[in-house]
């Protein structure tokens, strides 16, 4: 679903990403893990189509982000860590505009809005603009507006911050449901706990270089992730 070939992005003569390549099949949700300023958001911006970036190639489900930039976006949604989202319309409005964006039929969008809206606890403040959401409000929002054209693939940056504990329970559900149906996911997180108890893979970078990938039990072993990121990052070698 997602194949990332080398990739690499350089800011200034600095390699923000170096060399990256990491596989997401359809089916696995896919935790990729490093501290601030790893490069784990200029992968997932550059993955997206938001950054352009100077060596390697993006893949969603056989396309080429460089060449078929459309074709690939229509198979993807993106949360990303910030919702900037268009705050002069209401929460309605916002979702069918992307909506229409996706071309999602009158019908598929009606139940799909009612369904997560309802779940998120959100459908009562749908006809308030959006500038008058806080940030977990805009988070569901982000979440509805992700799911609302049933992507293919879903990449989310620190999808769980601003959630509370009942909406973050729902997003785990949500991801496992779409991943069970075919889907996948590639999303980053700084809560390991949660990264271990719910990726099936797992990616590990710092410094811009991908330093551990594969299946989630491979790479902690007998460890917790926490214990293994902890010590990666110690690791001065």
């Amino acid at each position: 679903m997602l194949k990332i070939e080398h990739l690499t992005k350089i800011y200034g003569g600095f390699k923000a990403v170096d060399d990256l390549s990491l596989h997401i099949e359809k089916g696995h949700i896919y935790g990729f893990i490093g501290h601030n300023g790893a490069g784990k958001t200029t992968t997932i911006k550059s993955v997206v189509g938001i950054l352009p970036y100077d060596e390697g190639e993006i893949y969603i489900d056989g396309k080429s982000m460089k060449l078929e930039p459309i074709e690939c976006k229509k198979k993807i949604a993106y949360i990303p860590d910030n919702p900037d989202l268009y705050e002069y319309l209401t929460g309605i409005q916002y979702l069918n505009f992307i909506a229409d964006a996706y071309e999602v039929s009158k019908n598929d969008r009606e139940q799909r809005i009612h369904k997560y809206a309802d779940m998120m606890d959100l459908t009562s403040d749908l006809a308030q603009p959006v500038s008058a959401y806080s940030h977990g409000m805009k988070q569901k929002l982000a979440v509805i507006a992700a799911f609302i054209h049933q992507p293919q693939l879903i990449i989310m940056d620190e999808p769980f911050v601003g959630l509370d504990p009942k909406a973050s329970h729902l997003l785990k559900e949500m991801m496992k449901d779409h991943c069970q149906r075919g889907g996948a996911i590639f999303f980053s997180t700084h809560v390991l706990e949660v990264a271990e108890k719910l990726c099936d893979r797992i990616a590990i970078i710092k410094q811009g270089k991908l330093v551990m990938s594969g299946k989630t039990q491979d790479v902690i072993g007998n460890d917790s992730l926490e214990e293994v990121f902890l010590e990666l990052e110690n690791d001065n070698a």
